[in-house]
């Protein structure tokens, strides 16, 4: 029979091999399921659920039926290579970026654990241990599964990993606490044991451990769609829709004018109406593939790659290429404090005593901190209790070596802390002089020192404004003289304040969740300036929570109360995922950070998550993004990049639809003039690089800028082509439209016949109108020049140069294969000074918003 974990009685037998085996047969290996791996093809084929690939998709099946009807392949040769390369390199990306990734993961199920076994303690793999297990745990081990204990001596855990609490008491025979993360008695898998012993028996293992569960809500398949990928859904629907509508009714109105107007329809020549239909519709079905801005994916994935490898250059390793923009589009962070916002580490932040008092015996004091205590220091590297390891931390960064007076000096006997004494105390020779070393809990040595009335209050004081400010406290005294109050907390990174700041500046609220107490929480934030100047010192109640008072409210009160928490303390991994979950029902773009385990299943529903590099591998693979330095303020930096990102998508749009919106007009009014397209294929494969490649390159390589940092968060229903894009496009695509077929009606004028030399100057001017439209595209957004700091982005001067360059050697060179005649220095400079226009009249209506 498995051992009940409140059988007591045999506590010190264990387990027997029958109730090992039994035990394994029911509650299985003490083995995280490692998360399910996608195969590479799966990972491939899901580049193919982008609706503007799916177009594109449809629009490669049309034009491949028009190629086999014509025999010129072409076109679907064009769009097939589109759809190729803009699968196929977001694929690259992200594989690559995994291949980073997977170096930061570790796994180590053989770490050997104490357990006792028909009355013998024995050392077994971690994964060995079974359900019923009586587990020894002691000093630096780390726990090997979940246990309720059954004797403990001064236990005190690390549960950072899992609730956020650097250090917890643990006893077998707790007090109720209603607001702890966890019961008292309870000590779980992937904590860590900084202070004394105990025994517990076994109540879960593997994924029934609450690492197991939080592990597991980290790798659920979520619903939750990103910015972007919302509105590249509707700028398909939308091309869906018009280019069916324009396609429909073009085939409708020339089909209806040509059976009024030609007598064809009156014989009995049906061969020959059949070829009429069928040419309506291929002109139909050209619209529709024109329509379609087949260069988008490809400047998506573009831009999302590139800013992928520069953020990775300021340590910010991207997983998943939405990741980029999506931050952009962020309206609130929910942060973990420890790790995050703090340095995970305890450190002394009370002045020095002897700055205070002039006959202060320095070299007593430590030799009282290095003396009474039983920690070590591996480097920065604390080996021990972290808070006696701060005071050796402050005395190394004073230049003193605590081991010198561990050397040079004879303890004679200690009594070790306990959580029921709640001090230590050391008796040691030190210069040949008895001292005896005192340290613990203030008001206990306090009580026990001889001082005066004004000295106890001045204490107490003192003690006072250090608990106000959520710190540890700890008081030292020798020979029964007090020594000092240490304050000791976890410090604040230095980037959190700023980057906080920032974050409310460009709209963003922050809100931490901690498993830490509410007092700490709450001065945490207050440093960091979460509650902002105005509600600092005077924060409402409906701002702070803790995760059982949260817990505890309905579904609809938790709706209404979700926006105004700023902090949630003693929070378990349920309960951050479910104000992630709530936020997002209110129609937030949700980020999250974290480092610990607690955090995964929050960082994997988030639309967003950012795991610290030095985070637990939970946390890590449930990320979108790490943070390889740690560093909140990378957070900034990242939601800088997602909104200028977003911005470049938006000017890739502007330039491409405007030039598919002129090409459509083209084919419609030339349609009605009797002109025929006057663009070979050549041609228009030249122009697709243009507008695909090219454009793309120049528009993803700016700068981000510190501008967007002013905006608020753009909402979630705002289309990505706004009143103003659209309304730009079409004036432009207008006026394109206007001037290149009022030229083409110029040289057709009394009959003639368009010669090459008309139509190499018609494709130059055409090309040319694109290439000033890039000035306003970079522009577009802003009132600022588009020519300001053009010397600076090298890579969109590049790509106006291999435009302009591109072009001449195609006119020059090109011959029969582009059909076309060099032209001469006159008819250059013509045509640069016609078409130049387009960008001196972008830079008047500029000027006109600046003034």
């Amino acid at each position: 029979m498995i051992m009940d974990d409140n059988d007591i009685e045999n506590r010190f037998q264990g387990l027997t091999a029958s109730q090992v085996e039994k035990s394994r047969n029911a509650h299985g290996m003490n083995i995280l399921t490692p998360p399910h791996k996608t195969s590479m093809w799966k990972l491939y084929l899901e580049k193919y659920k982008d609706p503007i690939i799916q177009i594109l998709l449809v629009a490669a099946a049309i034009s491949l039926a028009m190629a086999w009807v014509e025999n010129d392949y072409v076109e679907t040769v064009g769009i097939i290579l589109a759809i190729f390369f803009a699968t196929t390199v977001g694929f690259y990306f992200e594989r690559d970026a995994a291949k980073r990734f997977n170096l930061l993961i570790k796994m180590d199920d053989v770490q050997l654990v104490k357990v006792r076994r028909e009355g013998h303690v024995i050392e077994i793999p971690r994964k060995d241990v079974v359900k019923g297990d009586l587990i020894i745990v002691e000093v630096g081990d780390e726990v090997p599964a979940d246990a309720r204990l059954m004797s403990s001596v001064n236990l005190q855990i690390n549960e950072s990993s899992l609730t956020g609490e650097l250090l917890s008491d643990k006893n077998a025979s707790p007090q109720d606490d209603l607001n702890a993360a966890y019961p008292a008695d309870m000590i779980l898998r992937s904590t860590m044991v900084m202070n004394g012993h105990g025994e517990a028996v076994v109540t879960a293992v593997g994924d029934d451990t609450e690492i197991g569960r939080v592990a597991k809500k980290s790798t659920e398949e979520t619903d939750v769609v990103t910015p972007l990928n919302n509105q590249l859904n509707k700028l398909a629907a939308l091309i869906s829709k018009v280019g069916t509508i324009v396609s429909v009714l073009t085939f409708a109105i020339f089909l209806t004018h040509d059976i009024l107007t030609q007598s064809v329809w009156h014989s009995s020549d049906y061969f020959k109406m059949t070829e009429v239909v069928l040419k309506y519709f291929m002109m139909a079905v050209t619209l529709i593939v024109m329509a379609v801005p087949e260069g988008l994916p490809m400047a998506v994935t573009l831009s999302l790659a590139l800013n992928m490898r520069r953020m990775l250059k300021s340590n910010n390793l991207v997983r998943r290429l939405h990741a980029c923009e999506t931050m952009g589009a962020v309206t609130v962070i929910c942060t973990d404090k420890t790790g995050t916002l703090t340095q995970n580490r305890m450190s002394v932040v009370s002045p020095d005593p002897s700055e205070e008092k002039n006959d202060f015996d320095i070299d007593l004091y430590y030799a009282a901190i290095a003396l009474n205590s039983t920690a070590e220091l591996d480097g920065d590297n604390v080996i021990g209790n972290p808070t006696e390891g701060a005071l050796l931390i402050w005395m190394k960064e004073k230049g003193v070596d605590y081991l010198q007076y561990r050397h040079k000096s004879t303890i004679e006997s200690s009594v070790p802390f306990s959580t029921e004494k709640k001090y230590m105390q050391t008796t040691a020779v030190v210069g040949g002089t008895k001292h005896v070393f005192l340290k613990g809990a203030p008001e206990i040595v306090i009580a026990m020192c001889d001082i005066t009335d004004e000295e106890r209050k001045k204490a107490n004081d003192q003690l006072l404004s250090y608990q106000h400010k959520a710190m540890r406290t700890l008081a030292l005294a020798t020979d029964n003289k007090l020594q000092a109050i240490v304050g000791i907390s976890d410090p604040i990174r230095k980037d959190v304040p700023d980057a906080v700041r920032q974050c409310h500046e460009a709209g963003i609220d922050v809100k931490v969740i901690t498993g830490d107490t509410a007092a700490t929480a709450i001065e945490v934030s207050r440093q960091i300036g979460v509650f902002g100047e105005d509600m600092s010192h005077d924060i409402p109640d409906s701002a702070v929570i803790t995760g059982v008072e949260w817990a505890a409210l309905s579904d609809d009160e938790a709706l209404k109360r979700a926006e105004k928490i700023m902090v949630m303390s003693r929070a378990r991994p349920t309960d951050k995922l479910r104000l992630v979950k709530m936020l997002q029902k209110r129609g937030e773009v949700v980020a999250v950070t974290g480092d610990g385990t607690n955090d995964a299943p929050a960082l994997h529903y988030a639309h967003v998550g950012l795991s610290l590099g030095s985070g637990t591998n939970v946390a890590k693979d449930a990320s979108d993004m790490t943070l390889l330095d740690d560093s909140f303020g990378s957070i900034v930096n990242a939601v800088m990049w997602g909104r200028s990102l977003y911005k470049n998508i938006q000017r890739f749009l502007f330039f491409q639809l405007t030039v598919n919106v002129t090409a459509l007009l083209l084919v419609l009014g030339g349609s009605f003039v009797g002109t025929a397209m006057p663009l070979t294929v050549t041609q228009i494969l030249w122009v697709n690089l243009i507008m695909d490649t090219f454009a793309a390159m120049a528009l993803a390589s700016l700068s981000p800028s510190r501008e967007v940092m002013k905006d608020k968060p753009r909402k979630q229903t705002e289309f990505i082509i706004s009143r103003k894009i659209g309304g730009s496009i079409f004036a432009w695509g207008f006026a394109f439209f206007a001037l290149l077929l009022g030229l083409l009606v110029y040289f057709e004028q009394d009959g003639n016949i368009v010669d090459a030399h008309e139509l190499t100057i018609f494709f130059t001017i055409f090309v040319m109108l694109q290439f000033w439209n890039l000035f306003n595209a970079k522009a577009l957004g802003g009132n600022k020049s588009a020519l300001s700091h053009i010397g600076a982005e090298k890579g969109m001067a590049l790509v106006l140069l291999l435009i302009f360059v591109g072009q001449w050697i195609i006119v020059t060179f090109g011959g029969k294969m582009f059909r076309t005649v060099p032209l001469s220095f006159t008819e250059w400079a013509t045509i640069v000074a016609v078409t130049s226009p387009v960008l001196f009249i972008g830079e008047g209506i500029r000027l006109i918003k600046r003034i």
